[in-house]
């Protein structure tokens, strides 16, 4: 491992141990000449088991002096040194000539925005498996009526069939992070009808959660008066955690129509 320091403000823990690593990597369902996108190699501890395995592997890495070591030991990377909030999945995907299987170790303090992207570029992806915190992911896979149900969830559900593969310990990390982290894999490509996490069904959404403790009928009280639609009486006494995605599809339909 080269003496790189992690930045915190980047929020970088590297993955060293290499059984971890492999482990992600064949998690993926990319075959050999499917476009495979990394999501902060760092270190690269991910990327040479990539490399191996795709002919086509394309890493976002923000952070110049992690670029320059790659660059130096997997010439056969190739590197985009940008924020990965930033990137036009639909460009790169229209790029590499088909949807994009992306695979990273995402960092803690911006998983939530990094996916909230995916999501809302769902139709320019196949999958991704992505190692986070486990309360994050514990949240994406998150059933009704259960306190990790929420916004992450019902977007995560509504546009791929989220699966938390394994728990990470942290004692793979460097340096240490104070929490165990989890793979989770985003299958885009298997949601029979997928749904585009934007616009009013993304307003609807958030403004339930937002107010979680209320009802219905008083946390979308603002949007209800804009249109001149009252909840149905189906959900008007109901809370936001009460509804599976597909009522939140339903109810948009409804208050849009």
């Amino acid at each position: 491992m080269p003496n790189v320091p992690p930045k915190k403000s980047l929020g970088q823990h590297f993955l060293v141990d290499p059984n971890t690593a492999r482990k992600i990597v064949e998690s993926l369902r990319a075959g050999e000449d499917d476009p495979v996108v990394e999501i902060g190699p760092g270190m690269g501890a991910l990327s040479g088991f990539l490399i191996e395995r795709h002919r086509d592997v394309t890493g976002i890495e923000i952070d110049d002096r992690a670029a320059e070591h790659l660059r130096r030991e997997y010439p056969d990377l190739t590197l985009r040194t940008i924020d990965v909030l930033t990137v036009d999945w639909s460009e790169l995907a229209a790029e590499k000539g088909g949807p994009l299987h992306l695979i990273g170790n995402l960092p803690y303090n911006i998983s939530s925005p990094i996916l909230f992207g995916l999501f809302e570029s769902a139709q320019y992806l196949s999958e991704a498996v992505v190692m986070m915190q486990l309360e994050v992911a514990q949240r994406l896979v998150g059933m009704p009526r259960t306190k990790q149900y929420g916004i992450l969830s019902v977007a995560a559900q509504l546009v791929s069939k989220p699966e938390l593969l394994f728990r990470v310990s942290s004692n793979v990390f460097r340096p240490r992070p104070s929490v165990t982290s989890a793979v989770v894999r985003l299958s885009f490509a298997d949601v029979e009808a997928p749904v585009r996490y934007e616009g009013q069904l993304q307003r609807v959404i958030r403004t339930a959660f937002n107010q979680r403790r209320k009802t219905l009928r008083n946390s979308l009280k603002g949007i209800t008066r804009e249109v001149g639609i009252e909840v149905p009486e189906q959900w008007s006494s109901k809370r936001a955690e009460e509804l599976a995605p597909e009522e939140f599809v339903a109810l948009t339909r409804y208050l849009t129509r």
